[in-house]
């Protein structure tokens, strides 16, 4: 087999074993683009960028914790009650006790964990599936919150925590926002970094890669779009503190999941439990200390949108659980768990967010809106369900195996056996 044969293959194999995160990957750049047009331009401009990522940072961020719940194989139902509860809380500590804003948000974060653990702990210990534990919790702590409020909302709240949610980069020096396109110059050049350095270790393994050229052309693509938007971003105000905060995030638990023992053993307890158990991972604890982060995200996803909300209210976080759940979906996590990325789970959280953006941009309906937000989650599953029927009836392909390497990040089930067939996990 000639060199270009095999570099044919090889993009072949990687590209079959990646339908699922390069489609949606299209997909957000052609909704964007329709929107652009049938917006006359106004999807794309600085102002409204920057009410993207503010109207959507607490889904961006329960979006994270929720692949890595939907990789173990659960699903949590509490994330909009604990939202509500632990922004509650927050407003009392910061109203009625007067704490300063340093202190309640240690403490919201703690009151968050503690919640996961609670419900963490039936589910890994007690063996309670995770819908009953999730579906109650939604329950109790949509209670508490109106139990703590008395049935009304607490506003306003110090600027100290507005800032959180509405504050940007300081910067008084003149025309664009200089700290916003430095960190943009240096996202760019991490991007890339990591890019090269995934197929560097890929082919290190024997892993399938693509040619030089088409890593060239994603790698220029990816940072003319990282370059633009934060250009477009510098032209107002500059990067949001939210915004930040969610790079900082999004940053630190995709390292945690492709290059960590713990991501690796998250998604060996989704891809195979039992395997696991045998392997030596303590496949309880991983699920008990992913219900603990969830739970931590949940209480920082309150505060932002009690920030932004300048107010805490009972139907805070109303709906909240399937926004992250759908992003999860529709960025290529797996119903059966042992699938799924962080980065995946922040495109189909902006998916999301630019069809309601868009949507509403245009005038459409809010009735019309959640129709066709429905139709885009449910054939985002009925194609991931599509993709594993074909690839589990025909060849699997060289790639049996990822250490949360560029891809599917963890155990593909259906390509490897199926749920219960005697697999490789990853080590503990």
């Amino acid at each position: 087999m000639n060199q270009t044969t095999s570099a044919r293959t090889g993009l072949g194999a990687l590209l079959r074993g990646n339908t699922r995160r390069y489609g949606m990957a299209a997909a957000l750049v052609v909704i964007v683009v329709l929107f652009q047009i049938l917006t006359g331009g106004l999807l794309l401009t600085p102002l409204n960028l920057t009410n993207l990522i503010l109207q959507n940072s607490y889904v961006l961020i329960l979006a994270i914790g929720m692949m890595l719940v939907i990789v173990t194989g659960h699903i949590d139902l509490s994330v909009g009650s604990v939202v509500a509860f632990t922004g509650a809380v927050s407003a009392i500590m910061l109203t009625s006790w007067g704490l300063p804003t340093v202190v309640v948000v240690p403490l919201a974060l703690l009151l968050g964990a503690l919640i996961g653990a609670w419900q963490g702990f039936w589910i890994a210990y007690v063996g309670v599936p995770a819908f009953i534990v999730t579906l109650a919790g939604m329950l109790v702590f949509r209670g508490a919150t109106l139990a703590v409020l008395g049935g009304e909302s607490i506003a306003p709240l110090p600027p100290s925590l507005r800032v959180l949610a509405g504050g940007f980069l300081p910067w008084q020096g003149e025309g664009p926002h200089l700290p916003t396109l430095l960190l943009g110059v240096a996202g760019a050049g991490a991007v890339v970094w990591i890019q090269w350095r995934s197929r560097t270790r890929s082919l290190a393994h024997g892993l399938p890669v693509p040619p030089a050229a088409v890593t060239v052309v994603v790698s220029a693509v990816v940072v003319a779009a990282i370059l633009a938007f934060t250009y477009a971003l510098a032209e107002r105000n500059g990067l949001p503190l939210v915004g930040v905060l969610l790079v900082a995030l999004i940053a630190g638990y995709s390292f945690v999941m492709r290059s960590t023992t713990m991501g690796r053993r998250v998604y060996a307890v989704g891809g195979n439990e039992r395997a696991a158990a045998l392997s030596g991972i303590r496949t309880r604890r991983t699920t008990f200390w992913v219900f603990v982060n969830m739970g931590m995200l949940s209480a920082l996803a309150g505060l932002v949108f009690t920030a932004r909300l300048n107010a805490a209210t009972p139907g805070a976080g109303t709906m909240f659980e399937l926004d992250a759940i759908a992003a999860a979906f529709i960025g290529g996590a797996s119903a059966s768990g042992g699938v799924g990325t962080v980065v995946g789970a922040v495109i189909g959280a902006l998916v999301m967010g630019v069809l309601n953006n868009g949507m509403s941009l245009i005038g459409l309906g809010v009735d019309w809106q959640q129709l066709i937000k429905g139709l885009v989650l449910l054939l985002a599953v009925a194609f991931d369900i599509y993709n594993k029927k074909r690839v589990g009836g025909g060849s699997v392909g060289p790639v049996l195996w990822r250490r949360g390497g560029a891809g599917t990040g963890g155990l593909d089930r259906d390509a490897q056996g199926g749920v219960g067939s005697d697999r490789r996990t990853a080590p503990a």
